[in-house]
């Protein structure tokens, strides 16, 4: 408190020394005009009144400094105002950002933005009750410079982020803070800058939280939908298999019990995997193979596979199931319902930093009730978007002759251990 005291007894001296200077300084040149400085009474009371305004006006730009400040320091009643700013996105980003946070304050004019040289500069008007002082120009603290103004801000680009210098300062002259004050207008404007920054910086951190926890539940969603479609599909074909085991276990036991092992590595390969982990291409094609395996038993001659999948892509990373879904797409779609059956064929190829694993086959194709729309196909689609980021895609093609051919495709990274083959 008794330091806050010395401080503001300091400024209203130093103001008032600045003054008494200059009302030395006239009332001498006053003393040297032939007649009329024999008149001492006007420049007497010229000076005790331009000194009681300059007081005046030093103790109300204290009062006004300390009610929008909270405190009185010599940061607090300087005219000129700095603010360093941390903004934490891309430099182009944090411009924008700034440019609309100064465009928004009151009583702004002649915004100039130069976003090759990241700086905005602009001209702020002082409000009413300050610009028009009592006895207008005749008041001395009215004496130099304009009612207004200005600001200068420089972005400092960094790493994924903008430093901004702010400065707020009258629109006049530096020696002018001798002799003038701005009623705490440029600390007020600092203050509304930083505290638009910093809102409209908060907005955009909710804004992409809410983005997130909106991705997250979608991905739940649909990794939901999968275990529930997972429960749905595997009792029928869990029940299938079983029952033609059991038939074949009378009539061709070797059958039967080539039927069982398939169906023990299709189970080995179907354990549920912790949290959304990606599985390999070849551990996929291993159960899609099992799969397949036990089809063509129960199926027999209509049933032709053709697996055409490099051994230096067998470690590309894949969602698990995505594989499954394609192949069993084609046989329940494609192949089953035709008397002759037809041929399943699974291949893989790199093509710079992407894989592409296609499903195809030569049965029924597209129609009304198969259109590469169906629940599994939707699935495979969501769960790409939602573990790549739009980097990944699924594309269903009508096979030539007959036929559809659907095709993953997956970013690979070299530190994978894929290699081109």
């Amino acid at each position: 408190m008794i330091r806050s005291a010395i401080k503001s007894l300091f400024f209203v001296l130093r103001i008032a020394l600045a003054w008494l200077a200059v009302v030395l300084l006239a009332a001498a040149i006053w003393d040297q005009i032939p007649l009329l400085g024999r008149w001492e009474g006007p420049i007497v009371v010229a000076s005790l009144l331009t000194m009681a305004l300059v007081v005046a006006g030093a103790l109300s730009h204290l009062n006004r400094v300390h009610l929008i400040a909270g405190r009185v320091d010599r940061a607090a009643l300087s005219n000129r105002q700095r603010r360093q700013i941390e903004i934490p996105l891309e430099a182009g980003e944090a411009f924008d950002l700034l440019d609309a946070a100064i465009r928004e304050l009151p009583r702004i004019e002649q915004v100039e933005s130069a976003r090759d040289s990241l700086q905005v500069r602009a001209k702020v008007g002082r409000p009413a009750e300050q610009s028009e002082r009592p006895l207008g120009r005749w008041n001395p603290l009215s004496w130099f410079g304009t009612p207004r103004n200005q600001l200068l801000a420089t972005i400092l680009p960094g790493d994924d982020s903008g430093s901004v210098t702010l400065i707020c300062e009258p629109e006049a002259p530096a020696w002018s803070d001798w002799f003038l004050v701005d009623d705490g207008s440029n600390f007020e404007n600092a203050e509304a800058i930083s505290r638009a920054v910093s809102r409209r910086v908060s907005t955009l951190r909710r804004t992409e939280k809410a983005a997130v926890e909106q991705t997250v539940t979608e991905k739940e969603l649909t990794v939901a939908k999968l275990s529930l479609l997972h429960a749905q599909v595997e009792p029928h074909f869990l029940y299938n298999t079983l029952a033609s085991a059991q038939l074949l276990a009378g009539s061709d036991p070797p059958r039967a019990e080539a039927m069982l092992g398939h169906l023990i590595q299709y189970l080995r390969h179907s354990l549920p995997r912790t949290g959304d982990e990606l599985s390999t291409l070849g551990i996929e094609l291993e159960r899609a193979i099992a799969y397949l395996e036990i089809l063509k038993i129960r199926m027999g001659t209509r049933l032709s596979v053709q697996v055409d999948i490099p051994e230096t892509l067998r470690a590309t990373p894949l969602p698990p199931m995505m594989l499954q879904t394609l192949v069993e797409n084609a046989i329940k779609h494609g192949l089953e319902p035709r008397t002759a059956g037809g041929t399943v064929w699974i291949r893989a190829r790199r093509n710079d930093d992407e894989v592409a694993i296609t499903v195809a086959d030569d049965g029924d194709g597209f129609n009304t009730s198969t259109s590469g729309t169906g629940i599994g196909l939707k699935n495979v689609r969501e769960r790409l978007r939602l573990r790549y980021d739009g980097r990944a895609a699924l594309a269903v093609v009508a096979n030539f002759p007959a036929g559809v051919a659907a095709t993953i495709t997956v970013p690979v990274d070299d530190s994978t251990g894929v290699r081109h083959g």
